[in-house]
């Protein structure tokens, strides 16, 4: 899943799960439940790009995500403290921030190597347009669930 759809299922734990101890694994374990549907990231077909490219297309989803998840937090969850969020948030993209030396700077040793070994084992991608569909299918679903319940 990108690292948008990360910041939004941590955005809507933070909102609905006010204690650490339940949202900080819900978070982490999101990641995984969220990367085993099939999905598009800026890392499918990495191969078949440039370093560079890469590391831009994963810069702005970042930072996209971010943008999301603050209006999300003030349309809909305004009560929800914004630090608390943004911790929600990177727990929710650890896995991903955890393989970043990896993918961006070629550090091939551990712990970097265990994170990226440990992801493959369920990253489900699938490429443009339907990998993009299904997160936002999913994401949406996810977000009237939280609005609504």
């Amino acid at each position: 899943m990108t690292a948008t759809g990360h910041a939004i299922i941590g955005t809507i734990i933070a909102a609905k799960f006010s204690n650490p101890i339940i949202a900080i694994p819900l978070a982490f374990f999101s990641h995984i439940a969220a990367d085993t549907f099939p999905h598009w990231d800026a890392g499918t077909n990495g191969k078949s790009k440039t370093i560079q490219r890469l590391r831009i297309e994963a810069t702005i989803d970042v930072l996209v995500g971010f943008a999301i998840s603050y209006a999300i937090i003030q349309l809909f969850f305004p009560l929800t403290n914004l630090g608390y969020t943004f911790f929600m948030i990177i727990t929710a993209q650890l896995l991903d921030w955890a393989t970043m030396p990896y993918y961006f700077f070629n550090f091939k040793i551990p712990p970097f190597t265990w994170a990226y070994n440990f992801q493959k084992h369920f990253d489900n991608r699938l490429d443009k347009p339907w990998g993009i569909i299904n997160q936002i299918g999913i994401l949406l679903l996810l977000l009237m669930l939280a609005i609504y319940f």
